[in-house]
């Protein structure tokens, strides 16, 4: 008996409850999928901005409400640019694939770019809520955007 409620469980845990629960994970699942492969696989670098991604609203936010200056038309367009983001990291896989290179030049450049400018954005949001960083993390930051600049 316990074999079998355990095996309904899994199940369950991974269709849903439901029949929309199953839908509605199944559509996120297939967005995923088609996402990663646009943005060239969910490797580490694409990992990190993520995050950083999330860091940066998610402090950017919470700078806002300490500071008593939230305002939603200014989060949209953070959130919309941060859309644009994702989608340059697409050309970027794009374009690696017509030079047919083995090595993914242009995406690892827009990631190291972006993840970089993301990085220091919390950085300074961090700053505006008070919270100290280390100075080696914060050089890092800065190195990873010149990287993507170039500049190294």
């Amino acid at each position: 008996m316990q074999i079998r409620q355990l095996g309904a469980l899994v199940i369950t845990a991974a269709a849903g409850d439901t029949k929309g629960e199953t839908a509605i994970g199944g559509v996120v699942a297939f967005i995923g999928l088609i996402a990663s492969q646009y943005l060239g696989g969910w490797d580490t670098a694409l990992k990190v901005l993520v995050f950083l991604m999330i860091a940066d609203y998610i402090s950017g936010l919470l700078g806002a409400v300490k500071t008593k200056t939230v305002n939603s038309e200014i989060m949209f367009w953070g959130g919309i640019r941060k859309g644009v983001v994702l989608g340059v990291i697409a050309l970027a896989v794009l374009l690696d694939e017509l030079i047919g290179g083995e090595v993914p030049v242009f995406r690892t450049i827009a990631l190291y770019f972006y993840s970089g400018r993301e990085g220091l954005s919390v950085v300074e949001n961090l700053g505006v809520l008070g919270v100290p960083l280390p100075p080696a993390l914060t050089k890092f930051l800065e190195q990873l955007q010149q990287k993507g600049e170039g500049k190294q």
